[in-house]
């Protein structure tokens, strides 16, 4: 078996436009790209399928991933367009998304290959008609011997309502052996439920290791019957664009560090000392607060995480 994680999902330009429809900024953007370059920048070999055209926007998404050390998938390449996220900000602040989303991507672009680990999420696992492909490649690659992540970091606008994602979502949590999610991920997809239930429920359908973000306030892991808390990394915020992406490549990361990764790993998560989890959620919540103390989806290095106590 390879040393290789890969990542499937979307790698699109976010583009914000002002009040008076004035182009403000343009910034690779993405949750499974995000997950990616912190993966690479965090020192393990990383491979990242999505789709991106064959224009300017590609091209500066494909130089930004490629600087994190991170292979693209060659067929990634190849829409007449790069995809798109726009926020149309008013007056007030307030902001008006509109997506111009291609995700096409086919089983047949990740190599039959036994890689260590494999993970997915957001958008790409519910969009059609490539989210079917994404459930076939975790399928084959889950029997192949990788373990599994997903996050669902639900976007309302683009997966309809939470009644229609809800199955799709919940068919990947089957899939998975780690799911990452926040807090608001779960009150959107079951209103009204307690955070345990949310966890309980999703390791009724298969997970071995459920973490949830609960914003300021830190993490919360489930694992076996055990459960543990830890807040947030003390930090002076910026913003928090790609935190959770951080998290979660903070866990695959830590994971990786100790052996963890590939089915045969995975077995072992259940059988976790409390000590185990506090290292591994430490460590991934250390990462997100270097990326929310720098404007953007700033990923920490090796080298950044050790500077961080």
């Amino acid at each position: 078996m390879s040393d290789t994680v890969v990542v499937i999902g979307e790698a699109l330009m976010d583009c914000v436009i002002g009040p008076s429809g004035e182009p403000l900024r343009e910034v690779p953007g993405g949750s499974p790209m995000n997950v990616a370059i912190g993966l690479g920048r965090l020192g393990l070999s990383t491979l990242l399928a999505a789709r991106v055209g064959s224009d300017a926007r590609g091209a500066t998404i494909t130089s930004h991933v490629k600087d994190s050390g991170v292979a693209l998938i060659e067929e990634s390449s190849g829409l007449a367009a790069t995809s798109t996220a726009t926020a149309h900000l008013s007056e007030d602040g307030s902001a008006r998304y509109e997506f111009d989303l291609v995700w096409d991507v086919e089983a047949s672009m990740i190599p039959e290959a036994p890689y260590l680990h494999v993970h997915a999420g957001s958008i790409a696992c519910t969009l059609e008609p490539g989210a079917s492909a994404v459930r076939e490649i975790l399928e084959r690659s889950r029997a192949a011997g990788a373990s599994i992540s997903y996050d669902p970091n639900v976007r309302p606008h683009i997966m309809g309502s939470a009644s229609d994602a809800l199955p799709k979502i919940e068919a990947m949590i089957g899939l998975a052996h780690l799911v990452k999610a926040s807090d608001e991920d779960a009150a959107w997809l079951y209103p009204g439920a307690a955070l345990e239930d949310v966890a309980a429920r999703w390791q009724t359908l298969g997970a071995t290791l459920v973490v949830l973000t609960r914003g300021a306030e830190g993490a919360t892991a489930w694992w076996s019957d055990a459960e543990l808390s830890l807040p947030s990394h003390a930090t002076s915020v910026v913003d928090t664009i790609g935190a959770g992406d951080t998290v979660t490549a903070g866990l695959v990361s830590a994971l990786a560090t100790r052996s963890l990764l590939g089915s045969a790993g995975a077995k072992r998560w259940a059988t976790l000392s409390e000590n185990d989890l506090v290292d591994i959620v430490s460590f991934a919540l250390r990462a997100a607060a270097i990326t929310v103390s720098r404007a953007g989806a700033d990923l920490p290095t090796l080298a950044d995480m050790k500077g961080v106590i």
